[in-house]
């Protein structure tokens, strides 16, 4: 455990921003996850709405700094080529 008061601080304010994140990525990958359930149905009506919620999501949490603009291109595009390969 830190000694040095500053220290001390930066531990709790670590623990919160640590928190913070993983609840934006938890929620990040609970809308991929619904974009994907309404491809296997094969409801493309259905993963085109998800798509469009999980998209901002994955922006906003890109704009917070919790991923990378690559990463995040790279998580749009794969969940756009699943939505357009629905019949």
């Amino acid at each position: 455990m830190a000694n040095i008061k500053s220290a001390k601080k930066r531990i709790l304010v670590i623990a919160t921003k640590t928190a913070r994140n993983r609840a934006i990525k938890s929620a990040v990958k609970t809308q991929i996850k619904k974009v994907r359930f309404a491809v296997e149905a094969g409801n493309k009506a259905d993963a085109q709405k998800a798509l469009v919620v999980a998209v901002k999501a994955i922006d906003k949490a890109t704009a917070k700094g919790i991923f990378h603009k690559n990463a995040a291109a790279r998580k749009k595009s794969t969940l756009a080529r699943l939505v357009n390969a629905v019949a």
